[in-house]
């Protein structure tokens, strides 16, 4: 199993009460964060794309961030958690386009994942002019899109597109990706369903929606099942889960159990269910604003030991972590910027250290070699 992290830009409104650099100093420690885990032995970051989300997400220019972090980092990938490629918020050309720089621009670490946008206050901002009110109808354009993209990589001239969502006539798609092939593709799958289309169409899938341990064997069961008889719409079947966690690793159980407590996550988690709608909210979340209460620290205590929780001294974790392994997980993603800043740098330290060096022994990313083998 590899390992990960993700940023969204967390600008929560505690946070700019009295500071008026709050949204500059969240980008900027996030990505030195990233360049943090890249040094450390993480193999993956993930860039949400979100607009409108305040609070919750402010990093909307995840192409920008792309850029940038394949100039800062050396080993670490750099995954589109998501590039959004429906035609009312990105024109698929010019997405193929994106993904290809940042193909060179990376030296070959770049990852393409896809998806259909966070919820309704997101991406019906986008289709407010055709009229459409139901998130529903986004499955239907990203099916018209998703096939595309290959062919745009890997036809000289690209031969066009008529759809029902989007054309383009023949036209020589440039740059083309760099070395064999294209960037491993993805897409961000909410529920079992999802997970069996993206396998089908040789997709890997971000689970962002996966949070726990118990959550992922219906998915991972869907998923691989149908993974074997893939009819791909890229150039090689990109066989991977990844699933997303939180991480709180210090020195001792009590430096962790304090990390937790000086943590926001409740605030962000709260946030989530805020804006994804398209997520059933459980009945122990309250209705924004209302939000999900810090748990007292005898709570916090005894998360720590929890099948799958990353959480606790480096033996706890590598013990939290192996079950992700066990369970059959490729990927472990750790979600950053809820705690404090020098909570998860101490975090990063330490998976590095004592935690993915046990775990992930294999010094080539999996995405790297079914490229090249593809």
């Amino acid at each position: 199993m590899e390992f990960g992290v993700f940023i969204q830009g967390y600008v929560p409104q505690f946070r700019r009460e009295g500071d008026p650099e709050a949204e500059h100093k969240a980008l900027m420690e996030e990505l030195e964060l990233v360049i943090a885990a890249d040094k450390a032995g993480f193999k993956y970051v993930w860039l949400t794309e979100h607009h409108f989300l305040d609070e919750y997400s402010h990093l909307s220019a995840n192409d920008a961030v792309a850029g940038y972090l394949a100039h800062a980092t050396e080993r670490i990938h750099i995954g589109s958690g998501i590039f959004n490629p429906l035609p009312q918020v990105n024109h698929p050309a010019k997405v193929a386009e994106r993904v290809a720089m940042l193909d060179h621009l990376s030296g070959g670490r770049f990852e393409f994942g896809t998806g259909r946008g966070a919820g309704s206050h997101e991406i019906l901002g986008f289709l407010h002019k055709e009229g459409i009110t139901d998130t529903t109808a986004t499955k239907e354009i990203w099916e018209d899109v998703i096939g595309e993209f290959a062919k745009m990589w890997t036809q000289d001239t690209y031969e066009g597109y008529e759809g029902k969502f989007w054309s383009l006539p023949p036209r020589k798609v440039l740059p083309k990706p760099w070395g064999k092939g294209h960037p491993a593709m993805w897409y961000a799958a909410g529920n079992t369903t999802s997970y069996a289309m993206a396998a089908r169409k040789g997709l890997g899938v971000l689970g962002f929606s996966v949070g726990e341990l118990a959550e992922l064997a219906p998915v991972l069961e869907a998923y691989k099942n149908e993974i074997g008889n893939a009819e791909p719409v890229g150039a090689f079947v990109n066989d991977n889960i990844m699933v997303t966690s939180g991480a709180f690793v210090a020195e001792t159980t009590e430096e962790a159990v304090d990390a937790i407590m000086r943590s926001s996550m409740t605030y962000l988690q709260s946030n989530v269910f805020r804006y994804h709608d398209t997520f059933p909210r459980p009945e122990w979340v309250p209705p924004w604003p209302q939000t999900i209460p810090m748990p007292p620290i005898e709570e916090a205590q005894a998360m720590i030991g929890q099948p799958g929780a990353v959480m606790g001294n480096p033996d706890q974790a590598l013990k939290g972590a192996q079950a992700w392994a066990d369970a059959g997980a490729d990927q472990l993603v750790f979600g950053l910027g809820s705690a404090e800043r020098a909570d998860d740098l101490k975090m990063i330290q330490l998976m590095g250290e004592h935690v993915i060096p046990k775990i992930d022994t294999d010094p080539v990313h999996r995405t790297t070699r079914l490229r090249e083998a593809g």
